[in-house]
């Protein structure tokens, strides 16, 4: 069993994190956070202290070259998307700005670290019209009900994987005669979203007769968590016919703003149903939809058809 490295943030409070300036920096940077935001923050500043600490570096003696350095072997070593590692360093970013507040640094070894550029469209592709109704009909034919309710909420409604896990049926309600139901979003902000028949009618099949407790279960009877989501959803493609890489959760998200676009929904309409804070990430979605489907290739093929 290996040992946890010196400067690996967890426990954050323990007999000995008060005498030790970087479990202090680090807790009062996470205590900024709440709920799947700091679990995410953890993680990507948990992957820079291991790192720290497997070289031997105390972080609060890092200059700019070390940071460098881990962006370097974030790049070419672990092969990272640059959408990860501009994220990861956002967070290094942030833990060494409040240092600077809190008099634990006199400047941030991050502030001139050259970050990778982040392409404009999305990475993600999401499922075409014919591939999320295969999906819709693999997940109605599955002997677990929570199946069809889970592609129906993430196709149809668009949360993200925590906020559709941490749904219990206690947050069915409604709202001025429309069938609602409360998400628990980023920051812990509550939005109500309304639920069309055809979600309501999955969401009931999966509740069936229970009156409390989790909305989506496992095959087991649990709670379902996003890793038991993503292999429901592969198998579920599998079922389906669908063939993609690498099915996971997000997809249906982007499938979901996707097929608003398609349907002729405004971008100011579908950034507020998806609740994206900055429309440039709507707009990222949008130019991955249309990047080919507005070819110019396809417009010089259709001119020289008669030659072709």
């Amino acid at each position: 069993m290996t040992s946890t490295p010196e400067y690996l943030p967890l426990p954050l409070f323990d007999d000995h994190w008060r005498a030790d300036p970087l479990r202090l920096a680090v807790a009062g940077y996470l205590a900024r956070y709440r709920g799947e935001t700091r679990r995410h923050a953890e993680s990507d500043l948990r992957a820079y202290l291991t790192w720290c600490a497997e070289r031997r570096l105390n972080p609060l003696a890092a200059r700019r070259p070390h940071i460098e350095l881990y962006v370097r072997w974030m790049q070419e070593t672990r092969n990272y998307a640059p959408s990860t590692v501009s994220r990861r360093m956002s967070i290094v970013a942030g833990l060494y700005r409040t240092c600077v507040i809190d008099d634990l640094l006199q400047h941030s070894p991050a502030d001139y670290v050259r970050r990778p550029n982040v392409p404009p469209e999305s990475p993600t592709l999401g499922l075409s019209h014919l591939q999320l109704e295969a999906h819709l009909a693999a997940a109605r034919l599955s002997a677990n009900t929570s199946d069809f309710a889970l592609v129906c909420l993430l196709g149809l409604l668009g949360p993200r994987i925590f906020e559709a896990c941490a749904l219990d049926i206690g947050d069915l309600g409604e709202e001025h005669g429309h069938r609602v139901l409360r998400v628990v979003g980023k920051g812990h902000k509550v939005v109500l979203i309304p639920l069309p028949p055809a979600v309501a009618r999955s969401v009931d099949r999966a509740i069936n007769n229970r009156t409390d407790g989790p909305l989506l279960l496992n095959t087991a009877g649990r709670r379902l968590d996003r890793h038991s989501a993503t292999r429901r959803l592969r198998h579920l493609a599998d079922d389906a016919g669908v063939r993609l890489p690498f099915m996971h959760p997000h997809m249906l998200r982007h499938t979901y703003v996707t097929t608003m676009l398609d349907a002729g929904v405004d971008l100011r309409d579908v950034q507020i149903a998806a609740r994206h804070a900055d429309p440039r990430t709507t707009m990222r979605y949008d130019r991955a939809r249309t990047t080919l489907d507005r070819h110019p290739n396809y417009i010089l093929a259709a001119y020289m058809a008669s030659g072709t």
